[in-house]
């Protein structure tokens, strides 16, 4: 039975996985040629107009110099960005709400665009380009300096009931199934009451000797890989994080050190079972 709960929690993770990356993979964007040229034609006027009376300058100053909100002029994240901006229109940010209508907000799509070319194209700054919807749809599949920092991007923004279960119940699975194998193969199908003395064996000593170098190798890893990590963040482009590989690691710390416990448990440390329990195995 052990066995068996350790397999079901396996499959039950990968179906859990599946379910993250479909929920996390970034949205489609349709690129519409009308708006485009909509776009292109009245943001400067449309722009400046829903920014002055929208609520933009009221918080981030009507020359982009910041007050409540961050400053505007200058802003390198979103001049390196042009993604970053409209995103955050559309969708706000606590404590800035959402100003797009998909997101309860009262501006149309053309209006956030508009909004956001007149930002990227005032108080000093200078984009090189008209930002549309094409140029969401071009990044849509990168990842920015602002997404890379948050690592939660890799699990769903909301965690729903069914996922909330598959989680728990893998987690108790797999305790069940670990603690069953492990007593097992350490202790045996009966407990018999006396002193039992252990011997450790040369091939014992190869084996914790491996698992403590695995143990050092696969820290050392997992530490490079974290500063790896900080440095693509800081890097022009930025470059996502690889945190498959980072759990990979730290799980294989984990595990091998369990595998340290176990062995000492077994072949180095002596046992005492004073009364054997009514049915004389354990219940797994």
């Amino acid at each position: 039975m052990p066995s068996v709960a350790i397999v079901v929690a396996a499959l039950m993770w990968i179906m859990l996985l599946f379910i993250f990356n479909s929920e996390t993979k970034p949205e489609a964007v349709v690129a519409d040629p009308a708006l485009t040229a909509v776009i292109q034609k009245e943001w400067p006027t449309t722009g400046k107009a829903i920014f002055a009376n929208a609520g933009c300058a009221g918080c981030h100053g009507a020359n982009g110099q910041g007050g409540v909100g961050p400053k505007l002029a200058g802003d390198a994240n979103i001049m390196a960005d042009h993604a970053l901006i409209v995103t955050r229109i559309l969708k706000g940010k606590a404590p800035m709400p959402a100003y797009g209508k998909a997101y309860g907000g009262a501006l149309k799509d053309n209006e956030v665009y508009a909004v956001a070319n007149y930002v990227l194209n005032s108080w000093g700054n200078k984009s090189k380009d008209v930002v549309t919807p094409a140029t969401l749809a071009e990044g849509a599949g990168k990842v920015g300096p602002e997404v890379i920092r948050v690592r939660s991007r890799f699990v769903p923004a909301e965690i729903k009931l069914p996922e909330i279960f598959l989680v728990t119940f893998i987690m108790l699975l797999l305790t069940y199934g670990i603690i069953g194998l492990y007593s097992h193969w350490a202790e045996g199908a009966e407990l018999k009451p006396g002193i039992h003395k252990v011997r450790s064996t040369p091939l014992v000593m190869v084996a914790m000797i491996a698992s403590l170098s695995g143990v050092l190798l696969f820290s050392a890893l997992f530490v490079r890989q974290i500063l790896t990590s900080i440095t693509g963040m800081n890097a022009t482009p930025p470059l996502a994080p690889q945190v498959t590989a980072e759990g990979f690691y730290a799980a294989m710390v984990l595990l091998l050190l369990a595998l340290v416990l176990g062995i000492y448990k077994k072949y180095f440390m002596d046992g005492e079972v004073v009364v054997e329990d009514a049915g004389g195995e354990f219940p797994w």
